[in-house]
């Protein structure tokens, strides 16, 4: 059994500590000052604590605060050359946190899904241990890249869901509109969503081609096809995946300088 602190149990740290504490195979501390973070996590973690101490102890550290607390947080800790840092700290590039451990560190951008088990995740190829893709592995899908897709990867999976949440809700008030109730036209959007990236994720075709075998000549999927082809709708995303690459890519530079 793996033991994992989470250090930082907000949105993204309870994610993973609810995730991780799910599968029952890996002993979880939920580490965070804050006494309602750690009561919300109190039926999920093994343990909770507001001491960061108690990380020392543990295989896996995983650093999930927010970037301007990073440095800090990082002074406090005393880990050891036999330990992982796993940092998600967005922006935060993994030499800043290799400078200010002994532990090995690696870079991940996971997102909320990771409490479902559905977490789609990057990670850096430096640093990344057998022991950290297990981890990965227990809460979702991941993908290795070398540290200058970070910030593309930080967009396009770590503020994806966002854009994923958009999109739904549009389909869901199209529904409302055409005569569904709210709950129903939600329980359609979402899970029309979820099926159609679980389609994605196991079939050998192409999108264009899964959208081909969807599309039935004069029917009502080519009817509605043609609006999205002829509109921006795709730009749209695009700029909004360029938008949030760019933002990831300025908070680097705050500590690329340091």
């Amino acid at each position: 059994m793996t033991r994992v602190s989470v250090i930082g149990c907000g949105n993204m740290g309870g994610a993973l500590v609810k995730g991780l504490g799910r599968t029952g195979r890996h002993h979880v501390t939920a580490i965070d000052l804050d006494p309602e973070a750690l009561a919300a996590l109190a039926d999920d973690a093994s343990e909770t604590t507001d001491d960061v101490a108690a990380a020392k102890r543990d295989d896996v550290v995983v650093l999930a605060v927010k970037p301007t607390v990073a440095e800090a947080v990082l002074s406090d800790l005393d880990l050891s050359s036999d330990q992982t840092l796993v940092t998600l700290a967005a922006g935060v590039p993994r030499s800043f946190a290799a400078a200010r451990t002994d532990a090995t560190v690696v870079r991940i951008m996971p997102n909320l899904a990771a409490e479902t088990g559905d977490m789609a995740a990057a990670a850096t190829t430096e640093g990344l241990t057998d022991e950290v893709r297990d981890l990965l592995d227990d809460v979702g899908e991941f993908v290795e890249v070398d540290e200058e897709l970070m910030d593309v990867s930080t967009a396009v999976n770590g503020s994806g869901p966002a854009f994923a949440f958009y999109l739904i809700d549009a389909m869901k008030e199209a529904g409302v509109e055409g005569g569904l109730d709210p709950e129903q036209a939600e329980t359609l959007a979402a899970q029309t969503f979820k099926g159609a990236a679980e389609t994605v994720l196991r079939d050998d075709r192409s999108v264009d081609e899964l959208i081909d075998a969807v599309c039935s000549p004069n029917g009502t999927t080519i009817e509605g096809m043609d609006v999205l082809w002829d509109s921006d709708a795709d730009e749209a995303v695009v700029d909004a995946v360029a938008a949030a690459k760019r933002r990831s890519a300025e908070l680097a530079e705050a500590f690329e300088d340091e």
